[in-house]
């Protein structure tokens, strides 16, 4: 696709970013071609820097359920910023945000604002290794929390394995911290729980990780590692920074009907700003500084502008059918899509509540990273490019999960049915 402008300044960001970018998903390595630069958004929709405009399934990689620059959102940054950005000290909207998450969340007693989702991990692992004083940590091949270093780690061989670092500059005595299983294998957790429970700290876990593609996990699954968890002393963690608040205001948490030891939030309780949050029961959070031996701090942590736009956004959350109308239409848009094609068509949709994902694939249910083709993403290249060129963007990966707004209207799900179908017509 020719766009000159977003040529032009990427070729300009490259003198000032690594790779021209400020997170690596960012560059199109996945999909080749130029990344587009953003000028704005509006509702479903995105405008480049070329003035082209694209109904938008990315909505921030997730946390702009409401769409762009919804006018409730818009008016409480404004008038919070007005009163002052930033004070390192208490405001009443940490108040009133936390009480209406905590009203409404059964798994919640305490929050703690933080900045970002990685920032929530990385201080709900520290958590969970202070309140055990243990240090080793389960994670899943196919989950991503953030850059965390001891998590930042893949599988090797064999059904429960000490990961290996996918990234220079983790110190190996890190890494060996850290076991890795396979999703959706209760046989592999019990492994590992029989090998090392007596030395874990904490399973950390995406309840439905969106990372990887999206990996439906089965509850009887989930279940069994809560009962291991709680059996051997161990924190069970969900890291909920693109399910929570997705699936329901609960979550996976809710959505699967399992409890863990503690949540771990991204930046949809910000209405989209750098918000991130940590939470669980009372008598656990109670580990963290000043009640407790656990330091964690930040300067920007409960920032009222944040606050603010995350009070808009959650308030709309809470409204009686506000989720069910959510995942109808989402339903309803990609069963537009399915329709168009036969009983094969080489492709799934697969989906839960709001969010869904694309996968050039025959199976009828994916669980596991291990499941995923890599050389389908060709297809994929093929897919992406054909529908920017008609007006719809979504994450630049066949890896990335895409979102459903309450902006998108019935024309804009028709319309970018529309271009899917044609594009995927012409992917397989």
């Amino acid at each position: 696709m020719n766009s000159p402008v977003s040529a032009s300044l990427f070729q300009e960001a490259l003198q000032y970013f690594p790779g021209g970018v400020n997170s690596p998903v960012r560059a199109f390595r996945s999909v080749g071609g130029t990344p587009l630069f953003i000028e704005k958004g509006n509702g479903a929709r995105v405008t480049d820097a070329d003035g082209r405009s694209y109904i938008d399934f990315c909505c921030s990689w997730g946390p702009l359920i409401l769409g762009h620059a919804h006018p409730d959102v818009v008016q409480a940054v404004s008038d919070a910023v007005a009163s002052g950005s930033s004070f390192g000290a208490p405001t009443r909207k940490e108040n009133s945000l936390a009480k209406l998450i905590l009203d409404h969340h059964p798994y919640l007693e305490r929050i703690r604002f933080v900045s970002s989702g990685t920032e929530a991990v990385m201080s709900a692992i520290r958590l969970a290794r202070g309140a055990s004083g243990k240090s080793m940590i389960l994670k899943f091949e196919g989950c991503y929390h953030g850059h965390v270093d001891s998590l930042l780690v893949s599988a090797g061989s064999g059904l429960v394995t000490f990961g290996e670092s996918f990234s220079a500059g983790i110190p190996d005595s890190y890494v060996k911290e850290t076991i890795v299983c396979e999703l959706d294998n209760i046989e592999a957790i019990e492994s590992a729980f029989a090998a090392y429970g007596h030395r874990l700290a904490a399973a950390i876990i995406e309840p439905l990780p969106a990372n990887n593609g999206l990996l439906m996990q089965s509850r009887d699954f989930l279940l069994r590692l809560r009962e291991l968890c709680t059996k051997h002393g161990v924190m069970l963690i969900f890291d909920e920074v693109i399910s929570g608040f997705r699936l329901g205001f609960s979550g996976a948490a809710g959505f699967y009907n399992v409890k863990p030891d503690i949540i771990t939030f991204g930046k949809i309780i910000g209405g989209g700003l750098p918000v991130g949050a940590y939470g669980g029961s009372a008598g656990l959070m109670n580990h963290i500084s000043p009640a407790g031996k656990v330091y964690q701090a930040g300067t920007l942590s409960g920032n009222p502008v944040a606050m603010s736009a995350g009070m808009a956004q959650l308030s709309h959350l809470v409204k009686p059918g506000f989720y069910e109308n959510l995942k109808a239409k989402t339903d309803g848009f990609l069963n537009t899509i399915r329709s168009s094609f036969s009983v094969n068509p080489g492709f799934r949709l697969f989906s839960a509540g709001s969010v869904f994902w694309l996968a050039f694939t025959q199976e009828e249910h994916i669980s596991k990273a291990s499941q995923i083709d890599p050389d389908s993403m060709q297809k994929f290249r093929v897919f992406y490019h054909d529908i920017l060129e008609n007006g719809v963007y979504m994450g630049p990966s066949g890896y990335e999960v895409g979102f459903v707004s309450a902006a998108h209207s019935e024309d804009d799900l028709q319309q970018a049915a529309s271009v899917m179908i044609q594009a995927l017509k012409k992917a397989l």
